[in-house]
């Protein structure tokens, strides 16, 4: 088998988050609940929020694309597959992928929808509501895979958020294929809760068939995933079903389990917590990565935390500090 040149290449939603403060006041007038996440399915109610926004920040966002991210900011080789429109958020999208050294080909979709958005209100207390428009997104084609990029990556990397509508999941069930045809691993990340109320069915599926390799969960998920008591019921209840499970558990740190084998660390310190939009993302990255280059699990789980405290130490689900630089004390 010929040595792969890129460590893992993902499949997920190309968003763009747009941040804009906002009073109280403007939060609970249109109708939002601090603080929580609503998706907003029409175009026309995502381009008439949009609208009401102030002044904003735009930065690329997406849960796959955000491990991305912070892979390639530890120097990692990654591409991207997803899809945006050919509109101006989409051009935003593309070059900041491309912008972190991400190899990034898809082709932008013409016409409606636009390309997917996080519309961020952030009030003066740092709380953010967040509004959803999947936008094009969810119209990623088998057509648009790359398959040579599949099989020339060590992991295929895909979030469980892409799973609902029916383009991008036929996509996603072939790049599984394409990946393991070429005998390289599949890591999935179950991504939430709601997600995985709507397709449990289809995740036990993916487990039972034996085509993950690594999943990624935090104690809410994989307790939903198996219906269990709690988390230790619903890690016995699927330890042994994929090769690598790896569990996040906020404060309390992480834990991968392979075979009889279960290592734990602690969470890394940070001074202040502010944002936690991301967390489980870079959480990833900082594993993979290590497991891409051939790390322990212990030291893959440290570099994991280290990538999630820096995370959630500022607004943004994208690395702000030295990813390098931290990657030192794992």
């Amino acid at each position: 088998m010929t040595q792969p040149a890129y460590d893992v290449v993902a499949i997920g939603n190309a968003i763009v988050d747009i941040l804009s403060p906002a009073t109280d006041t403007f939060v609970a007038d249109n109708g939002m609940t601090k603080g929580a996440m609503a998706l907003v399915f029409s175009p026309e109610d995502a381009d008439a929020l949009y609208a009401k926004m102030g002044p904003g920040q735009e930065v690329s966002g997406g849960s796959a694309a955000n491990t991305i991210a912070g892979m390639a900011a530890l120097g990692g080789k990654c591409a991207f597959i997803g899809q945006v429109a050919d509109d101006q958020l989409g051009t935003v999208f593309a070059h900041d992928i491309r912008a972190a050294g991400i190899r990034f080909d898809t082709a932008a979709r013409a016409g409606s929808p636009t390309t997917g958005r996080c519309m961020i209100f952030v009030t003066p207390d740092g709380q953010r509501t967040m509004n959803t428009f999947l936008g094009a997104s969810h119209y990623l084609p088998a057509d648009a895979l790359d398959r040579d990029l599949i099989t020339n990556a060590k992991y295929l990397y895909l979030e469980g958020y892409l799973w609902d509508p029916e383009e991008p999941r036929a996509a996603m069930r072939e790049a599984i294929d394409v990946a393991r045809g070429a005998g390289r691993k599949v890591a999935f990340t179950l991504s939430a809760e709601f997600v995985i109320d709507r397709h449990r069915d289809a995740f036990h599926e993916l487990i039972d068939a034996g085509l993950i390799d690594v999943l990624f969960a935090n104690e809410a998920e994989i307790v939903s995933l198996t219906q269990a008591a709690d988390t230790e019921a619903a890690i016995a209840a699927v330890k042994n079903k994929v090769p690598l499970l790896v569990v996040t558990m906020s404060e309390e740190g992480a834990c991968a389990i392979t075979g009889d084998q279960r290592v734990h660390v602690p969470a890394a310190p940070v001074d202040k917590v502010v944002d936690t939009t991301g967390a489980g993302d870079l959480f990833a990255a900082g594993f993979l990565h290590g497991q891409a280059q051939g790390w322990d699990l212990e030291r893959s789980l440290r570099l994991g935390a280290i990538c999630a405290a820096e995370v959630i130490s500022h607004f943004g689900a994208r690395p702000l500090a030295d990813l390098k630089a931290l990657a030192a004390d794992a």
